[in-house]
């Protein structure tokens, strides 16, 4: 079901009431592309994309048509939104029919009932630049008033994608740290046990351990998790 339109200052609004403790970096993207495109006085679809190591992708998207045209630009490795990402600046293609910078792109769309874009350059940090993508029917879709709201727009949604992918990575270095402690934990009751088997020093716990791992070709982990489980059910715990 299509959604009303909102105020573009409404809309602003509501991008700046995401939650990113309780929303993916995926789902503040999809939301951040339904928003852009509710922002608009007019029909169009959005899409986000994101590049990495100078490999685009499409996080987000409205709707089929606007992933279809992205993915067309990664093929080639160049169109309108791949270099708003690389610039940051803002990419207009007026008219699809009139326009002949990226031949191949500009038929595909036009095949597709595309007459006008807009790509807002979102500099989100050094390692990831992305670019919001509004894709139009009718030529000459985006007057100075839409391409200013998209800009306006664009400025919070870098603001949200770059809050969305540190939070992420802030994340992912929280549970590998857990790991890491639960791996250090487990690996020191396996040296207990083996210092009360053996009588030994916690060294030579550790290098008995290691030479374990190493014959069996497992991780050290692995091995003291195999070694406290043993002992766990030998116990009765």
């Amino acid at each position: 079901m299509t959604r009303p339109p909102l105020d573009p200052t409404d809309a602003f609004a509501e991008l700046g009431r995401i939650k990113l403790d309780e929303n993916s970096l995926d789902d503040v993207l999809q939301r951040v592309a339904e928003l852009a495109k509710r922002a608009l006085p007019i029909p169009v679809e959005v899409s986000v994309t994101l590049v990495r190591g100078g490999t685009g992708h499409t996080a987000a998207f409205t709707d089929e048509l606007a992933r279809d045209l992205d993915e067309r630009q990664y093929a080639h490795g160049r169109g309108p939104c791949l270099e708003a990402a690389a610039s940051g600046n803002v990419l207009s293609v007026p008219d699809l029919t009139a326009d002949d910078r990226w031949p191949d792109w500009a038929q595909r769309g036009r095949q597709a009932g595309v007459g006008s874009s807009v790509s807002i350059g979102l500099p989100i940090q050094e390692a990831v630049v992305g670019a919001l993508n509004v894709y139009a029917h009718m030529p000459h879709a985006f007057d100075d008033d839409s391409v200013s709201i998209l800009k306006t727009f664009g400025a919070y949604a870098a603001v949200a994608l770059a809050n969305a992918q540190l939070y992420d990575s802030t994340a992912t270095l929280a549970r590998q740290m857990q790991e890491a402690m639960t791996s250090r934990a487990v690996i020191e009751q396996a040296k207990g046990i083996i210092m009360a088997e053996r009588r030994c020093s916690p060294a030579e716990a550790f290098t008995i351990l290691s030479k374990v791992s190493q014959d069996s070709n497992r991780k050290v982990r692995e091995v003291a998790q195999a070694l406290v489980d043993r002992a766990a059910r030998t116990s009765g715990v």
